[in-house]
């Protein structure tokens, strides 16, 4: 028996409309009546390009369509709200950016400042939107944030297309509002980190796979491979997880021939080596002398950074260059506990996992209700696709032993989303099968007393919530079995009370996550508590340095933040410019997820910091206008106003001055450039006017032998110190006295 299931279009016969949508969907009349469907729109005029835009398919309802923009101009006026208060959100990315609206050069290679010292740690499609933004707007937060905004607005319009497709409108809007309303998402696609792309074009990837196995054409196969390779530009390896389950999906379920399925792949395989290697294969091959050096790596490669750092490394925790790997095989370790639960624990579970269980529980469903139709069922494929991809994602996550941050989950979002809206959909058109309204009841009722968990966790956060949620969610369940056989308006309520208690526990993180803003590396989401990272001694990446410490202990003399501080992982100390530190505090009243060593001390001292002093591995320093001053002073003369350890540091003075500052080891300061030979030749050539006193020797995981301790101790002998307020620069163009 083949089924031609393409698209959801109305023929006679149909059964009539439903509170999902106007008919039956595909997904239904194959699993009911497996007859051919015909071509959509086929013998249908076709509508005027401004009608379709505003009113959708002739087959939609009316309410469909302006359903669709209310809920994409939602999620980005949601998204908008008080997004300048995150500043320059990650000051490492924000500086990349600054330099590529000064550079051409470094728009290209990824540099981390204008004068092309050295790249960020990644491939630099992600920064490529935001600088060509900061180009046209200005350097300001929300040239650099709004194009994020833009990206999760498309990944919500991409969840919502793909589910609309094969089952209907509302069950669209369902999966739009879950991914609009997952934690992390709402902190990602407000931060300027690479994930925001990542998932954006992943999304894409998934979407354009579903279409193939719909018509076999090869076009689409070759739209995934392209958006793959773009993702691969913004996130090198991360890109290529989904890979397995969507070429096996495509390779069994596609309605053409086994030969040319294969061709297919074979052909997309080539677009992806083509739109994600043209860049890799010119940096490759440019003059080492004449290009910035690839930040993250240790031999000036960027196929060593794929492969290494931010490739296999990741996975077996051993990363060069790194800060320290995690707990390989269950184990513990400075980025937190591996194994099977690490997407419902403490540490990360507040960020992703409210719907978690409910959408493997539909997942479950959507599979059975679609095994016995044929192997080219696009529904089918649907879930395959996106399910495959939520499983090898959340997998790999659980286990990967090498640097993990919680906002790395939000690759998960669009799958989860996905999933969530095509097994409600499906399942709810079949409530009058007895199984099927136990497996939605199931799936509202594990919502239900997860939220209550994952509330419980932070117990004085809204404490009645948990309580509210578990008694609508338990109501609902009930009347999703015994409701929708009465009556359709009572199955109906039943359903809205479901969702919405489904929806209230991430929606009330998501709102918290937005009343505030994050800075540095390492952010969360949701209020104070949420999220604690760690598993070394202490528990709690919460503590950093700040009593001598490593992640993992609790700081004592370094205290963890003030007042408004919430979420302040890592490593306290550093701040957003002109934000007051003291005693190594993990942030301000108005700062969350302030990372950064303490103070200006040595590590582990918790020394204050003050205006113009250091900041740290994961966050910028407080620039003081006295700083700022002695920095812009003849900063014409020269290619670098300045030289610091490590990336944040430099990253905060190139953008409280606009001009280029040369981040000596990269974002770990333990990157081997420059090496003190070349160090000395810049010096001599006049081209660095200040170098930036840390205090930190060489880094984190630096050592007396490596070169930003070699260039820091060359420095300390030969030039004279200045003193601006309480920071300690080097003037680089006056020896020392005696």
């Amino acid at each position: 028996m083949t089924i031609h299931d393409h698209r959801p279009t109305r023929r006679e016969g149909d059964p009539g409309p439903s509170s999902w949508g106007p008919e039956p969907t595909t997904a239904v009349r194959e699993a009911v009546t497996p007859s051919a469907v015909p071509a959509p729109g086929a013998g249908e005029p076709q509508q005027p390009f401004v009608r379709r835009l505003w009113r959708g398919r002739p087959e939609d309802p009316r309410w469909a369509r302006p359903a669709l923009w209310s809920l994409l101009l939602a999620t980005g006026l949601l998204y908008l709200y008080n997004l300048s208060a995150s500043g320059w959100a990650n000051s490492f990315y924000s500086a990349a950016v600054q330099a590529g609206s000064r550079s051409w050069k470094a728009f290209f290679f990824g540099s981390l400042d204008a004068g092309n010292a050295i790249t960020v740690d990644k491939p630099p499609a992600s920064l490529w939107p935001m600088e060509l933004s900061v180009r046209i707007f200005g350097l300001n937060s929300w040239a650099i944030l709004v194009p994020e905004v833009l990206m999760g607005v498309g990944a919500v319009a991409v969840v919502y297309a793909a589910v609309r497709r094969r089952f209907s409108p509302g069950a669209g809007l369902v999966a739009g509002a879950v991914l609009a309303l997952t934690p992390v998402a709402a902190l990602m696609f407000r931060f300027n980190n690479p994930d925001a792309m990542l998932a954006l074009l992943m999304a894409l990837a998934c979407y354009f796979v579903v279409r193939g196995v719909e018509d076999g054409r090869t076009k689409w196969l070759l739209w995934a491979g392209v958006a793959i390779g773009f993702a691969f530009l913004a996130k090198t390896l991360q890109a290529f997880l989904i890979l397995p389950p969507l070429a096996l999906v495509y390779a069994v379920c596609a309605p053409v021939s086994l030969k040319k399925r294969l061709g297919q792949l074979g052909a997309a395989t080539v677009a992806l080596v083509v739109s994600g290697g043209w860049w890799v294969a010119i940096v490759e091959l440019w003059p080492a002398s004449s290009r910035p050096y690839i930040g993250g790596s240790q031999n000036n490669s960027f196929l060593e950074l794929t492969f290494g750092y931010n490739g296999l490394g990741r996975l077996s925790g051993d990363e060069t260059g790194s800060v320290g790997g995690g707990g390989g095989g269950g184990g513990t370790g400075m980025w937190g506990a591996t194994g099977w639960n690490r997407m419902f624990n403490s540490e990360v579970g507040g960020q992703i996992s409210w719907l978690l269980p409910a959408a493997l529980i539909l997942l479950a469903g959507g599979l059975v209700a679609t095994r016995r139709l044929s192997r080219t069922s696009a529904t089918r494929a649907s879930f395959l696709v996106w399910g495959g991809a939520l499983l090898m994602t959340a997998v790999v996550f659980s286990y990967m032993a090498g640097i993990f941050h919680q906002y790395y989950t939000v690759a998960l979002a669009p799958y989860l989303a996905t999933v969530i809206g095509m097994g409600a959909g499906l399942l709810w058109e079949k409530r009058t099968e007895m199984w099927a309204s136990l497996t939605l009841a199931g799936a509202v009722v594990a919502s239900a007393v997860w939220s209550y968990v994952l509330l419980n966790r932070t117990s004085t956060y809204l404490p009645w919530l948990k309580y509210l949620i578990l008694v609508g969610g338990l109501t609902a369940a009930l009347g999703l079995i015994f409701a929708g056989r009465v009556s359709r308006q009572l199955a109906l309520g039943a359903a809205a009370v479901g969702l919405v208690a489904s929806l209230a526990g991430p929606t009330a993180y998501t709102l918290s996550t937005l009343q505030s803003g994050h800075t540095g590396s390492i952010v969360t989401a949701g209020p104070a508590g949420a999220s604690t990272m760690g598993g070394g001694p202490g528990g709690g990446m919460r503590g950093g340095f700040g009593g001598g410490g490593m992640p993992g202990q609790q700081g004592q003399t370094g205290r963890q933040g003030q007042q408004g501080q919430q979420n302040g992982n890592g490593f306290p100390g550093g701040g957003m410019p002109g934000q007051n530190q003291q005693n190594g505090n993990g942030g301000t009243q108005n700062q969350r997820n302030g990372n950064g060593f303490p103070g200006g001390g040595r590590m582990g001292d918790g020394g204050g910091m003050g205006g113009g002093g250091v900041g740290g591995l994961l966050n910028g320093a407080s620039v003081s206008s006295q700083a700022k001053k002695l920095l812009e002073t003849d900063s014409s003369k020269y290619t670098w106003v300045a030289a610091a350890i490590g990336a944040q540091n430099a990253a905060s003075y190139q953008l409280s001055t606009g001009e280029p500052v040369m981040a000596i080891g990269g974002f770990n300061g333990t990157d081997p450039s420059p090496t003190l030979a070349q160090f000395k030749t810049y010096v001599g050539e006049g081209k660095i006017h200040y170098f930036i006193s840390s205090g930190t020797g060489g880094g984190l995981g630096g050592s007396s032998s490596g070169t930003s301790s070699q260039i820091t101790s060359w420095v300390e002998k030969t030039f004279k110190k200045v003193t601006v307020g309480s920071a300690t620069f080097y003037d680089l163009t006056q020896k020392a006295s005696g």
